[in-house]
This record gives C-alpha cells, structure tokens and sequence, in this order.
C-alpha cells in the first residue's frame, strides 16, 4: 500500500505568512486557483495548546475546500510526515521569498 502524500503549502493572506499542511493539492477549475482539501491539524493536547494552530483551528477547522489564488502561494512542498500549521511573522518567512509583485498604480496627481 503507498503511504499517503502530505503537502506543506506556503501562502501569503491579509499580510501574514500562513503554513499549512493537506492531504491533497491540485490546480483548481476556478482559473487562477490553487485548491487545498484535507487540511491536517495536529492532535490536541490539553497540557499544551498552541494559539497559532487555534487560530488556524478556527479559520480552517470546518473547511472542506479552500481555494488560494496562484500568485499569493510561495510554496508548495511534498513532505515525508505532518508538522505543525502555522502563522509567520513579518520577519518569520525563513528562506521563503515572496514572489515580487509589479507596483501599484498610484492615483493621478495634479500638478
């Protein structure tokens, strides 16, 4: 029997760094689209209770599909076993980089 694939996806939303693990990741019918089904969250324990992983709990808890769009995933990683889902920090990305997005048209300015 194959063991079951597990998928680390990176993505940036409302301007945090989230990390999730799934079971399944494909390119979406929706054009533009990364789904994300089967999010795995860990075993809770009631000595030790991450917040982090609460909040993800709580946004992600009831969701069957998610749908990110292409240009806010910076990562996506086959990976041997499950860790923790996760919130980074501004300054938290590690050795992901966003993916440099063109410049913001700017409103007209009047001379």
């Amino acid at each position: 029997m194959k063991p079951e694939r597990i998928y680390r996806i990176t993505f940036a939303s409302r301007g945090q760094i989230y990390e999730l693990y799934a079971r399944q990741i494909d390119a979406s019918s929706l054009f533009g689209f990364v789904e994300v089904a089967d999010i795995i969250f860990g075993e809770r324990s009631e000595i030790l209770v991450d917040p982090s992983e609460e909040k993800l709990k709580a946004e992600f808890g009831d969701v069957k599909r998610t749908f990110i769009p292409m240009h806010a995933v910076m990562r996506i990683d086959e990976v041997a076993k499950e860790g923790q889902n996760r919130i980074l920090g501004k300054g938290e990305t590690g050795t992901v980089t966003p993916f440099p997005l063109p410049p913001q048209p700017r409103g007209h300015d009047r001379a």
